[in-house]
């Protein structure tokens, strides 16, 4: 019995380390293969959206690439600079949002050749290009 006891408890210690050392971390060279990533954004009100772009990593650094509604829900975001992003099964919740501009033309480029379609999305304008960058610690007050 006791044997039965000491092998549930080892069990249920190397399955609970194995989430602690898997959750959340930031390595955008891992998030390259993924298709979507979700942020999140903060109205006035509190209500809470999440939004569901494309991303890709050049130069292992997360980029995404925004239409005008987006943008619209970036601009009015009551966290910003920061949202919190979910991808490949984990969450990030203070995630720093950088225009980039100057990166617009390579990242539209590095999406047309990561997604097929998107020559349909590419008729579309995409005003904002953001590199996303994991924050660790709180809120500064």
């Amino acid at each position: 019995m006791q044997r039965i006891v000491l092998t549930a408890v080892a069990v249920a210690t190397m399955v609970m380390t194995a989430g602690l050392v898997s959750a959340a971390e930031w390595d955008p060279a891992r998030f390259a293969s993924e298709d979507v990533l979700e942020f999140s954004s903060v109205s006035e009100e509190g209500e809470e959206h999440w939004s569901k772009v494309w991303l890709v990593v050049l130069d292992e650094e997360l980029y995404i690439r925004l239409g005008n509604r987006a943008v619209d829900r970036i601009e009015a975001n009551v966290e910003a600079p920061y949202v919190a992003i979910r991808i490949a099964d984990e969450q990030f919740d203070r995630v720093l949002t950088e225009a980039q501009p100057e990166m617009a033309e390579r990242v539209a480029q590095a999406m047309a050749d990561k997604y097929w379609t998107d020559f349909m999305a590419s008729l579309f304008e995409h005003p904002l290009t953001l590199k996303l960058v994991e924050e660790a610690g709180p809120p500064e007050e």
